[in-house]
């Protein structure tokens, strides 16, 4: 291969090479600087007389001396079973001490897009273990549901807890956790590091770790080795694949930084006016396809600058995906873990993963009446503020009791609690059999027959049992 000393500018992590040869779009480049060290890039954009190249370690030292080889092929990652239980860097390197990965083959890291004639549709229920999400905002196998946060809410322990917790009921197949954390500091990093090797998860799972203080070039890249490893694992080795990425606005920070340092025209509050193409080039790799036994299923989790969920980032997510999980600072600031907000939170696959034979048949009454009632109770908390308790009504004491009870008892739970659904809907049983019978409306009479203070009485039991 031929080496050009063509470099006409640098700019943050970009170079300028005047072209000499044909160069293919996200081509590896080596650059070799003066005093003989050896950096890597990507060809970001290539036109008729200039190649411009991304560099994954910065452009210290580099210079127009410096001599710059096109590789000729794309980023690829070296894939095999043995990924499971590994520690890589973002780039896909192993930073756990471990051996190199011997690969059974390479993957381009840019992934191929899923024909949506063959995608099959999402219909398996995962027990996140998490009750907010298991009853009333289910995760479906091959879905992609967001976490939306804030800053300083605890995001990462959720993401945790539901690598560790996180299973596809009923279902024959290995299931597996791929876990990107992109941005994150040295502290974040040990804390995975020491949380999945403690619990045990580490054994299931391929964790990718970028630095805050790595390039943020290699940030754009670590999704994408994600799910090229979950890829593998889900359609050549049968497995259900798990993906949590967090934290995406960290990635979309990045991409802003190189489209500045490319002077490109900015869109909305300065991102790249392509950021919607990009995310969904990411988001669109979760699912399943028609005669394969794997799948693959994304968490993304943000964190929305200033709360808004109106901000480019959760907004772009939002038309994405299908659906959100949101957390709550008002329910943070109480206390509760995990601090979720189940009235904007929605999981639109929600209806095909739930019922007789998968969940429970009361599943979806259950989850509407809970929402309604938690929701007038909420609404009633206001009401409250203003008149005070003695004037409402006993209904509507009942539902701001209600309220109450929901936040300490359904939405609060342990780190470590690992909640099966079945458990959670005993829960949830308890709390409505607290209530008139005459007020679960959107329950059957069927199911208020078979079901109101029955199963409340198994909890009473279980609660008897632990103390």
């Amino acid at each position: 291969m031929k080496e050009y000393k063509t470099i006409s500018k640098i700019a943050g992590p970009l170079v300028f090479v005047e072209k000499t040869e044909e160069i293919g779009y996200e081509d590896l480049v080596s650059i070799k600087t003066p005093s003989g060290e050896i950096k890597s890039g990507q060809v970001l954009d290539t036109s008729r007389d200039v190649v411009v190249v991304q560099i994954f370690e910065g452009t210290r030292g580099i210079d127009r001396n410096s001599r710059v080889k096109f590789l000729g092929e794309p980023i690829k990652l070296p894939v095999s079973k043995d990924l499971l239980g590994r520690i890589l860097s973002g780039a896909g390197k192993p930073i756990d001490g471990g051996p190199e990965i011997i690969p059974d083959k390479k993957m381009d890291i840019t992934g191929a897009a899923i024909n949506p004639y063959s995608r099959s549709q999402p219909a398996d229920f995962i027990q996140t273990g998490v009750s907010t999400i298991d009853a009333m905002n289910t995760l479906v196998r091959g879905q992609k549901l967001p976490i939306f946060s804030g800053a300083g809410l605890p995001h990462n322990e959720i993401a945790l807890q539901i690598a560790r917790q996180a299973k596809v009921v009923g279902q024959k197949g290995e299931f597996a956790v791929v876990f990107a954390a992109m941005g994150i500091t040295n502290e974040e990093a040990q804390r995975f590091i020491r949380d999945f090797e403690e619990t045990g998860a580490l054994e299931r799972a391929v964790v990718f770790l970028n630095l805050a203080d790595d390039p943020a070039v290699e940030r754009l890249v670590t999704p994408r080795m994600a799910l090229t490893a979950a890829e593998y694992l889900a359609y050549e080795h049968d497995m259900h694949v798990l993906v949590i990425l967090t934290d995406m606005t960290n990635y979309c920070e990045s991409l802003r930084e190189i489209g500045a340092a490319r002077e490109e025209v900015p869109g909305r509050r300065g991102y790249p006016g392509y950021m919607y193409t990009d995310l969904a080039m990411i988001y669109e790799r979760a699912g399943m396809i028609k005669g394969k036994k794997g799948s693959v299923t994304q968490i993304p989790i943000l964190t929305m600058v200033g709360d808004d969920i109106t901000h480019p980032i959760p907004d772009l997510t939002g038309y994405i995906t299908e659906g959100q999980i949101v957390l709550s600072r008002e329910l943070h600031q109480k206390g509760v873990y995990p601090p979720v907000d189940v009235l904007p939170s929605l999981s639109r696959l929600m209806n095909l993963g739930i019922g007789k034979g998968k969940t429970r048949d009361d599943h979806k009454q259950v989850s509407d009446q809970l929402y309604a009632m938690y929701a007038e109770g909420r609404d009633l908390r206001g009401l409250v503020a203003i008149v005070g308790e003695e004037a409402l009504s006993e209904k509507d004491r009942n539902l701001l009791k209600f309220a109450a009870d929901f936040e300490n008892e359904f939405v609060r739970q342990g780190v470590r609690d690992d909640r099966s659904i079945n458990k959670t809907l005993k829960i949830s049983w308890d709390l409505l059999g607290r209530m008139p019978k005459d007020m679960l409306t959107r329950i059957s009479p069927e199911f208020k027959d078979k079901r109101y203070k029955a199963d409340a009485s198994v909890v009473a039991v279980d609660k008897k049992k632990s103390e």
